[in-house]
């Protein structure tokens, strides 16, 4: 190679470091919230837009791209420039059990995306109705086996972690259940209060109105400890299954943005879930800020996956695309 050729390209990387930090600095920044607006997840979004905007010099828009399960948002960010123009906040379980169940994974989180920050813990419940003689779990498992014909369970859509934790329980009680799925958790709440189905699997934030109205019963929760939100009610494990099944949200960048940027981001999500007025307004609504370096991020998606990966692999369960 030409001496002076390499000498000048060895000069010119500081520039193009620069020039990269800059880009991720100018600029109008939209977070991206692959799912509908209105849900906690969007109430999460908009918070920290709010709040981060000062920090980064910038405004920050929230931009609900809906459809395909988390699949439209995702896709977006993943094909978006990586100057720090476009982030996306979801679920982690769309970050891991979507690239389980296609048939031919639409992309690789480690590979297509940037760890910036674990930001929000929720939790699910199981929910009996008013017409079913228990009132704990086990009472509960106790009533299924001597009603055989009345084993079926709703969840809020088929691919979630509602459904995997239904086919969990289906195994460790060696009882079979029947799975229905729903479009969110409202309808699922409406037909066990009716009566036409026996359980659900979905949200703590959703279920709880309910269960305070005495229209349902939450009869275990599937965090690790009791939930500050219901701590009248069990855990899973306390009730003798071993699982836990909390899930979170998360925040992204597209795969070779600028690690500087990215460092910078997720210190101001953190420091902004940390302000009291902040945990206020999303435990209001359900969920448990945390806040994480981009590491913290990485270990928790990958303790997920291991976790749930032969489970799902267990029931066969995928989507063509």
């Amino acid at each position: 190679m030409d001496r002076r050729k390499f000498m000048a390209g060895c000069l010119g990387l500081p520039l193009l470091s620069q020039v990269g930090e800059a880009r991720a600095q100018a600029g109008l920044s939209k977070i991206i919230f692959p799912f509908a607006a209105g849900a906690g997840g969007d109430t999460l979004c908009r918070l920290i837009a709010q709040e981060i905007a000062p920090a980064l010099q910038r405004t920050i828009m929230v931009e609900n791209r809906t459809g395909g399960d988390g699949l439209i948002g995702i896709k977006a960010v993943k094909g978006a420039s990586p100057d720090g123009s476009m982030v996306l906040v979801t679920t982690g379980p769309t970050m891991y059990l979507l690239p389980m169940v296609e048939t031919i994974p639409s992309f690789d989180t480690a590979k297509d995306f940037m760890p910036v920050s674990l930001l929000a813990r929720f939790e699910f419940a199981v929910v009996i109705g008013p017409g079913i003689d228990a009132s704990d779990f086990k009472g509960f498992v106790a009533w299924l086996k001597s009603h055989p014909d009345k084993t079926s369970f709703g969840v809020p859509s088929n691919g979630t972690i509602p459904h995997f934790m239904g086919s969990k329980l289906e195994k460790d009680l060696g009882i079979p259940l029947t799975r229905v799925p729903y479009r969110g958790s409202a309808p699922i709440l409406n037909d066990i209060i009716g009566g036409h189905i026996s359980f659900g699997i979905t949200t703590l934030a959703d279920a709880l109105p309910q269960h305070r109205a005495k229209g349902v019963t939450i009869i275990a929760v599937s965090s690790a400890e009791r939930s500050p939100f219901a701590p009248d009610v069990p855990t899973l494990k306390e009730s003798g299954i071993d699982l836990v099944a909390d899930a979170w949200y998360g925040m992204w960048l597209p795969a070779g943005s600028p690690p500087e940027f990215a460092s910078k981001l997720g210190a101001a999500a953190s420091a902004a879930l940390a302000k009291p007025e902040v945990k206020e307004k999303l435990t209001a609504i359900g969920l448990i800020p945390v806040g994480s370096s981009a590491d913290g991020l990485s270990k928790e998606l990958a303790a997920n996956t291991a976790f749930w990966q032969p489970i799902v692999k267990a029931t066969g369960y995928k989507i063509e695309n």
